[in-house]
């Protein structure tokens, strides 16, 4: 490995050995063990403190030059030591330290834990993983940040350090609905104080309508972490988030999608927790689906939590983990730049950013708010309606509830749009209403949606793929590898042939986007 990418993975497996307690820290939310370094001028968290780290080949070394990372004493690559901001330096009017109210998180990120307990410790359910309580037991930080304690050291960092966006996370402390509410008070109160973006985590509130709290606050981005697909392995290393249930989870990412927008909406999914890789990959395809970005982390052991003793994954697995997962991200139309605040837009914690490639130009997805749906809608309605004039009036249906209403995109504008809905609970699915706008029907986009189309009905368990096809699209379907069935015939003063899809045409990218 000797690209830059495959360096990150490996330093953050592995580790970065120091000969003093520069960049540490000790305890917090979120994969807080770890010391921030500038790699090739982007942030980069690697661990540093946790025993693991004592057998690892990289290792810190001040030179003439500069800091260098050597592997087995060589030097490999020049970095950046991320210096303690200014604002480290200051206090609040009633004298408590700006350290003890916020961190400065990669390159220009401002992060806190309004509370910094938890029930589920209380309780013995905490997630195996976190440290949140670890710096309030150092004493560096407080148990609970007031609104007007955040506005004034966000104010602060952004003068004296060019603070960019801020991260808001919080100890389960009452019912998501009163988290909720605080995390909305500081969110308005630090936008009041900087007008800065703010990204909010917590946990899916039980029933619907909570989450605009924080839209009503001005919030940009929001986090809701699953960690794991695995449901055994959530339920032992996070016992709290398991009971939430994949369908809790599944209602509020919609709901904050549609909230929020497509890629301002993202889940931590954490390797290395016992989970197979094919369950890290089925679950970040479920979410790029969704227009949920899936923030890929290797396990980060912090010492004094249960899995101090841990080890992240091996840089291999990694790697094809980022490629596919990068590979998904593109087709999908999703991306860390495009993200306005948190985590995602700070990449420190993963080497996933690394990974991502341009987006394409096309893409094809589900519809994934209420927006997009109704784009859709106009579009068969111009094609269906008012040009070919199947329909009177309009051509929906009975069946449009039941489908999964896919879209291709053409640098943020939806061209064209497929229908696929089950018959019955016995495999076979159907496909219909393929429309695109008159300017792009040379543009790839059909092809593009017919196999997007085809991988999609694959996932959900498919066995037979079949759509009725006007005869003069026969031979462009026979082309993407489809076989007619039976003779032609009439539909709405059409003719129209039955036709089949090759299922194995799904199979020729992971991602389902060919």
């Amino acid at each position: 490995m000797s690209e830059l990418k495959h360096l990150v993975t490996e330093l953050q497996s592995f580790g970065l050995r120091l000969e003093n307690q520069i960049m540490r820290r000790k305890g917090g939310a979120g994969p807080a063990e770890g010391g921030a370094l500038l790699i090739g001028g982007r942030p980069v968290s690697v661990p540093v403190a946790s025993p693991f780290v004592s057998a690892s080949p990289f290792r810190l070394e001040k030179m003439e030059t500069g800091f260098w990372i050597s592997r087995d004493g060589r030097p490999e690559l020049p970095v950046e030591i991320m210096e303690p901001p200014r604002f480290y330096r200051g206090q609040t009017r009633e004298g408590l330290p700006y350290s003890h109210l916020a961190l400065l998180h990669g390159r220009d990120c401002l992060a806190t834990t309004i509370h910094q307990r938890c029930v589920h410790w209380e309780q013995g359910r905490s997630c195996w993983f976190c440290g949140i309580e670890i710096s309030l037991k150092n004493q560096s930080t407080l148990a609970i940040k007031t609104p007007e304690q955040l506005a004034e050291v966000t104010s602060a960092a952004t003068d004296l350090d060019g603070i960019r966006h801020v991260v808001l996370t919080t100890g389960t402390c009452g019912t998501p609905e009163k988290d909720i509410d605080q995390l909305a008070r500081c969110a308005a109160a630090i936008k009041k104080a900087s007008g800065l973006p703010v990204h909010v985590q917590c946990l899916p509130p039980p029933q619907t309508g909570v989450l605009e709290i924080l839209k009503k606050a001005e919030v940009d981005t929001i986090g809701l972490h699953i960690e794991s697909f695995d449901e055994s392995v959530l339920a032992e290393t996070a016992p709290a988030k398991a009971a939430i249930g994949l369908q809790g989870y599944l209602r509020a990412w919609q709901e904050a999608v549609e909230l929020f927008g497509p890629n301002q909406v993202s889940s931590f999914l954490i390797a290395g927790l016992g989970e197979k890789k094919e369950s890290i990959l089925q679950g970040t395809a479920l979410l790029a689906d969704l227009g949920v970005y899936p923030f890929i982390v290797p396990l980060r052991p912090i010492p004094g939590t249960f899995m101090e003793n841990a080890r992240p994954p091996d840089p291999d697995f990694m790697v094809e983990v980022y490629e596919t997962v990068a590979e998904m991200l593109k087709n999908k139309g999703l991306a860390a730049v495009k993200n306005l605040a948190g985590c995602v837009r700070c990449g420190a914690c993963s080497a996933l950013p690394f990974y991502e490639q341009p987006l394409e130009t096309l893409v094809c997805h589900p519809a994934r708010t209420r927006e997009e749906k109704e784009w859709a809608a106009a579009i068969r309605h111009r094609v269906f309606v008012e040009e070919q004039k199947l329909f009177p009036e309009t051509d929906r249906d009975e069946n449009d509830r039941k489908s999964i209403h896919l879209v291709a995109v053409n640098e943020g504008n939806i061209v064209g749009t497929v229908r696929v809905f089950p018959e019955e609970n016995n495999g076979h699915w159907i496909g219909g209403r393929l429309a695109i706008q008159k300017d792009f029907r040379f543009s790839g986009a059909g092809e593009a949606l017919v196999r997007e189309a085809v991988a999609t009905v694959r996932r959900k368990g498919c066995n037979l793929f079949t759509a009725h096809i006007q005869r003069e699209n026969v031979p462009f379907f026979v082309r993407l590898g489809w076989q007619a069935v039976g003779p032609m015939f009439e539909y709405r003063g059409r003719p129209h042939q039955l036709m089949e899809a090759d299922l194995k045409q799904g199979l020729l990218r992971s991602d389902g986007h060919r």
